[in-house]
């Protein structure tokens, strides 16, 4: 059987599910989508700079840059995960220095990450707020009105 996580340990009927983060959602979408970028640009330097650089550099550099972008997904929701996302916007725009256009690419998805967090704190401010008015409404209204339609 396979084991159970805290959350389902800890979980009991009627009990409501917590929110995921939009801010997270928002980021994790840029970065696997700069996975992909990552990966396909070190094709492209491949083909194109495989006589000036060693193959095996570039395949090295270039995949581990695709995986540490997947793996950064995990750690967004740390305290420090949207530091550690900045940093990986700033290794995107400096890969510019082995292809120039990875300049303009790194800087758009910069403003892509910057908005995502950006919009995703602001949905996830309006979400919590929203949550705590329902949570006075049914406190002075009963649990019971609160699935009752007029």
């Amino acid at each position: 059987m396979a084991k159970l996580t805290k959350a389902q340990r800890e979980w009991r009927p009627g009990m409501p599910k917590k929110r995921r983060s939009t801010k997270v959602m928002f980021a994790s979408t840029v970065l696997l989508l700069e996975a992909f970028v990552a990966f396909f640009a070190t094709l492209a330097v491949f083909g194109l700079k495989r006589g000036e650089v060693q193959p095996a550099l570039i395949l090295t550099f270039g995949i581990t840059l695709s995986v540490v972008l997947i793996l950064c997904c995990a750690v967004l929701s740390k305290p420090w995960g949207i530091g550690v996302g900045w940093v990986m916007q700033l290794v995107l725009i400096l890969s510019g220095f082995v292809e120039p256009t990875m300049f303009v690419v790194g800087v758009l998805f910069a403003a892509c990450w910057w908005y995502g967090i950006r919009a995703g704190m602001r949905i996830d401010r309006e979400n919590a707020q929203r949550d705590r008015e329902q949570a006075e409404w049914n406190a002075s209204h009963g649990e019971d009105s609160a699935g009752q339609s007029a």
